[in-house]
């Protein structure tokens, strides 16, 4: 099965083109311009630089959100373009949910944060061991103080990834080095956040998934940003 992914959820852009698993090519991009100006140049491109035809797609999937409020929808809304004009299955992404299939090698709790402004960030946690990914929590926007508060009863490697985890780190470093107000059981775990982040921290991820990973084919019709939800 061959399917083509977009991600715009954040201040990056990427499109990838996958077969059972394997990655065959992939574009990523970064910069100001709006991803209205550059997504559709950049599925042309990847399509023809992998001499693959657009009814040679079997399924189309995309990361629905939560992100950015106009990211989002510019993904969603191409996607479902594509996919009427060319009668192509589609596959709903959650952004979160995709970010925590970067570290299927580390056995380890993924935080995925986006950026939600007003100290809030759109989170949801996933455990990740021996290569399968758990989903412990629906994706939900909350304050980094909720959490801080959360992550203070997390056992194990715990990984931030997200284009909020700037922020989240911010805040959580902050908290550490206070050390007045943190009991000394909880101080290793937010320690191993800190240092971790530094290594994993991620602005844009490309999905590139099987569709058993990304969620459930559904009619184009049925697709829209997920963050009107939350």
């Amino acid at each position: 099965m061959k399917i083509l992914s977009v991600d715009t959820s954040a201040t990056a852009a990427s499109v990838a083109l996958s077969e059972e698993g394997k990655l065959i090519g992939e574009t990523f991009i970064n910069t100001s311009l709006t991803h209205s100006q550059t997504l559709i140049p950049m599925v042309e491109q990847l399509l023809n630089n992998t001499k693959t035809e657009i009814s040679d797609i079997d399924a189309i999937a995309v990361n629905a959100g939560p992100g950015s409020f106009t990211g989002v929808r510019i993904g969603v809304a191409a996607v479902k373009g594509l996919a009427f004009a060319n009668n192509i299955p589609c596959v709903s992404v959650s952004t979160l949910e995709s970010m925590a299939y970067n570290f299927l090698s580390t056995d380890c709790i993924v935080c995925a944060v986006m950026d939600a402004r007003c100290s809030q960030v759109y989170n949801a946690l996933f455990e990740i061991k021996n290569g399968v990914v758990t989903r412990l929590c629906d994706d939900r926007a909350l304050s980094l103080d909720d959490l801080k508060n959360e992550l203070l009863s997390v056992d194990g490697r715990i990984i931030i990834a997200g284009d909020g985890t700037d922020i989240t780190c911010k805040y959580i470093v902050v908290f550490v080095y206070d050390t007045s107000h943190v009991r000394d059981k909880f101080f290793h775990p937010f320690y191993e956040v800190g240092m971790e982040v530094g290594l994993y921290a991620t602005d844009g991820v490309i999905i590139h998934n099987q569709p058993s990973a990304a969620g459930l084919f559904e009619n184009v019709q049925n697709l829209f940003p997920v963050t009107e939800a939350i």
